[in-house]
C-alpha cells in the first residue's frame, strides 16, 4: 500500500467517524442530553477528514513500471507537457487528475487458435502471396509504450492503442509484405528474411506512435485446403522419389561392393601366382647357383665325384666298377685284413 492510498483511506474513516458523531449528536439533542463535547469532537473530525481528503487528492504515487499523465483545468492545454515519473508527486487537489500507462512490455497475439489471442476466435491474419496462394499467419507482437513518449499517446490513442493502433498495423504490415514473396520463399527458404522486413517495418511505423517494439514473432503459417492437398501430394511424391533414387544407391553401393571384393580376390590371385612364380625363380637360381658350385668344386677335383659314389655303395661291396678308361677291376681294402689283392687284366668295356 502506498502513501497516497493510506492517507486517502484514512481520510475516509474520518469521514465515518465525523458522520457517527454527528448521529450521535442528533440522537442525544432528541434526548434532550448535552451534546457540547461531542459538537467540538465532530468540529475536529470534520477539519481532519477535510485536510485528508485534500492531501489525498494531491498526493499520487507513481510505480516504477508507470508513468502518469496529468490532466489539468489550471493548464492551457488541459494537460501538462510532461508526463510524472516514478515515485511520491505532488498535483493541485480537485483541479488536476493523473491518467497512469504502464511502461512494461505487452503482448498482443493474433492466433487461428481459440482463447489463445486477444479477439476470441480465429484471428489469424490472411494474406495473398506473390503467385495467388492464399496463407494464414499467427503471429505476436512484443511491444511496449515510450516512457518519453506517454502523453503524445495519451492524447492520440488514449487507452486504446493496442486494439486500434498495435492490431490493424501489425495486420497491414504483414499483408503487404507477405504481397512480395511467394509461397515456397514464405514457407522456408526466405521466410527469415520477409520476418524480419515485417519487423522492421512494425517497429518504424510503432515509433512514430510513440510505441516501442520489442519483438515480432511468426508463430505459425497454414494454407487453405486446396493448397495444403496439393502440398501434401507434392511431399509424397519427392519422398516416393527419394526412396527411388535411394534404392538405385542403394543397389549400385552393393554391385560397387560386389566389384570390389571380386577386384580382391583377383589381386590376391596376382599376387599369389607372382610370388609363387618368385619362389620357383629364387629356387631354380638356388639350385643353379649350387650346381655351378659342383661343377667349379668337380672342376678342381675330378676325384671328388669317385669318392662320393664309393661313400653312398653299401658296406658289403668288395668289388666296384671303374670308369671305361680304366681296364681294371679295384677291389675294396677289406676292413678285416688290410691285404692287398691283385688285379687282373679285364676287358675294357663290361658287359
Amino acid at each position: 500500500m502506498n502513501v497516497a492510498v493510506a492517507i486517502q483511506a484514512i481520510a475516509n474513516l474520518s469521514w465515518l467517524a465525523f458522520f457517527g458523531i454527528l448521529v450521535l449528536i442528533v440522537i442525544r439533542a432528541g434526548r434532550k442530553q448535552p451534546v457540547k463535547g461531542l459538537t467540538s469532537v465532530m468540529i475536529g473530525t470534520l477539519v481532519l477528514a477535510g485536510v485528508l481528503t485534500t492531501l489525498s487528492a494531491g498526493i499520487v504515487f507513481i510505480e516504477p513500471n508507470e508513468r502518469g499523465v496529468v490532466i489539468s483545468a489550471l493548464a492551457p492545454d488541459g494537460y501538462r507537457k510532461q508526463a510524472l515519473e516514478p515515485g511520491l508527486r505532488w498535483i493541485i487537489p480537485f483541479f488536476e487528475r493523473v491518467e497512469f500507462y504502464s511502461v512494461a512490455k505487452q503482448t498482443y497475439t493474433m492466433s487461428g487458435t481459440v482463447s489463445e489471442g486477444q479477439v476470441q476466435g480465429n484471428d489469424s491474419v490472411a494474406a495473398r502471396t506473390a503467385d495467388g496462394q492464399e496463407i494464414f499467419m499467427d503471429a505476436s507482437v512484443l511491444f511496449k509504450v515510450d516512457p518519453t513518449k506517454v502523453v503524445q499517446v495519451h492524447i492520440n490513442w488514449q487507452k486504446r492503442y493496442a486494439d486500434d493502433l498495435v492490431r490493424p498495423l501489425a495486420r497491414g504490415i504483414i499483408r503487404d509484405i507477405v504481397s512480395q514473396y511467394r509461397v515456397d520463399e514464405v514457407v522456408s527458404t526466405r521466410r527469415l528474411e520477409m520476418t524480419q522486413e515485417i519487423q522492421a517495418e512494425m517497429e518504424r511505423k510503432l515509433e512514430e506512435n510513440g510505441l516501442l517494439l520489442d519483438d515480432f514473432i511468426l508463430r505459425n503459417i497454414t494454407f487453405s485446403p486446396e493448397y495444403a492437398a496439393s502440398v501434401e501430394q507434392k511431399q509424397i511424391a519427392e519422398q516416393q522419389a527419394q526412396q527411388a533414387k535411394f534404392v538405385v544407391e542403394q543397389k549400385k553401393q552393393e554391385a560397387e561392393q560386389a566389384r570390389q571384393v571380386a577386384q580382391g580376390k583377383a589381386d590376391a590371385a596376382v599376387i599369389a601366382a607372382k610370388g609363387d612364380a618368385d619362389a620357383r625363380l629364387i629356387q631354380a637360381e638356388a639350385e643353379a647357383k649350387a650346381l655351378q658350385m659342383i661343377a667349379d668344386v668337380l672342376k678342381e677335383n675330378p676325384d671328388l665325384l669317385t669318392y662320393e659314389y664309393i661313400q653312398q655303395l653299401a658296406p658289403g661291396i668288395q668289388v666296384m666298377l671303374v670308369p671305361n678308361d680304366n681296364p681294371f677291376l679295384l677291389p675294396l681294402p677289406s676292413m678285416e685284413q688290410p691285404e692287398v689283392t691283385p688285379t687282373l687284366p679285364v676287358s675294357p668295356t663290361i658287359p
